[in-house]
């Protein structure tokens, strides 16, 4: 953070957290917003300057980007309802949402133009921007180590033709300068993308020291060793948030279906054209969208790539669902038998 104790409107800070603040809680606590969070702890910079906060649960839902009200023995007393949210299905077997980041204004989509470019990965990460309701930029990163820039950058730009889409190299001040724009006073910054794909160096260079250390390239697939192994924010010089999070190696879709609906507007929109309502654009006759394929209207991949996000979001999604439901079930047994014990001790 900088050596000054940012305002909170440099933080962040807009009248929708405002507007949720009693006039006790105005008089009687602090708000801060969370900058780091570590097992069993989180760091808020507010008024009083940088603090560090114990969380009294693990199950406590707070991540970094939050904004808190606590006292003046630094219990955190709540939590202010979020602008916006990130999350993803937790990584291997859990069924449980991991939540990324909270309040983001603008999203960053950083994919490289090496080995790690996948059209399909910045369309989950659009799906993920969208359901969150956050405007994404696509920053393709080590433009200067692609022979095919333009090529990648306009098949990104057909993903939409509304999205912003930068191709730069990381170390060029010039291309920084561009992404600069974004970084105004109170508006919060994220980065979303694979592990190695420059994210830490585009931090090191708008934050304007090298507050992440970065790593070499490994020459058998060109991805970068990173090193970022906590979300944090950082206040930077021109103005804005920033917020670095660490490479999603397992990046699964949760309660997606509006995000995903959105970024693949133009497969929804011909999918209203189908003759059938409840065609699965496979086999049926009349379907619209095979009829665009057909006519080259649309990319066969773009229609793989939503009916594999679609499934995968709808799996995910009913697995949290049925988490949420066993959990209501254990709850309602446990609650049964506790009352029961309760009479018994009472002898009714």
């Amino acid at each position: 953070m900088n050596n000054l104790t940012p305002t909170l409107q440099q933080l962040g800070w807009k009248p929708f957290f405002q507007r949720q603040l009693s006039l006790d809680e105005l008089n009687d606590l602090t708000a801060g917003r969370v900058i780091e969070q570590h097992r069993g702890r989180i760091v808020v910079m507010s008024a009083k300057g940088q603090l560090s906060l114990p969380l009294i649960s693990f199950d406590e839902r707070i991540c970094v980007g939050d904004w808190v009200l606590f006292d003046d023995t630094l219990r955190i007393r709540r939590s202010l309802e979020r602008q916006s949210l990130f999350e993803r299905k937790a990584p291997g077997s859990k069924v449980t949402a991991q939540l990324i980041a909270a309040n983001i204004d603008t999203v960053m989509v950083v994919c490289s133009l090496n080995h790690d470019f996948s059209l399909n990965r910045i369309e989950r990460y659009l799906a993920i921007a969208q359901e969150a309701l956050v405007e994404p930029v696509v920053i393709l990163t080590k433009a200067d180590l692609c022979e095919d820039t333009d090529s990648k950058r306009l098949q990104v730009q057909e993903l939409d033709p509304m999205l912003v889409v930068y191709a730069i190299n990381a170390l060029d001040s010039q291309d920084i300068e561009l992404l600069e724009s974004y970084c105004v006073e109170g508006s919060t910054l994220a980065f979303l993308g694979s592990s190695g794909v420059g994210k830490s160096t585009l931090v090191n260079a708008l934050v304007g020291y090298e507050s992440q250390q970065t790593g070499g390239i490994r020459e058998e697939d060109s991805k970068g060793r990173h090193t970022t192994t906590h979300r944090a924010l950082k206040v930077l010089s021109q103005g804005g948030i920033l917020m670095d999070t660490p490479g999603m190696r397992e990046l699964q879709l949760s309660s997606c279906e509006q995000g995903v609906n959105e970024t693949f507007s133009e497969i929804t929109a011909l999918a209203d054209k189908c003759r059938f309502s409840d065609c699965t654009h496979t086999s049926e006759p009349g379907c619209a969208i095979h009829q665009a394929i057909e006519n080259g209207l649309l990319p066969e991949r773009r229609l793989r790539s939503y009916q594999k996000l679609m499934r995968e979001q709808a799996l995910s999604g009913a697995s949290l669902a049925e988490k949420r439901s066993k959990n209501k079930t254990l709850g309602k047994l446990i609650n049964s038998t506790q009352n029961a014990s309760r009479r018994y001790k009472k002898g009714y």
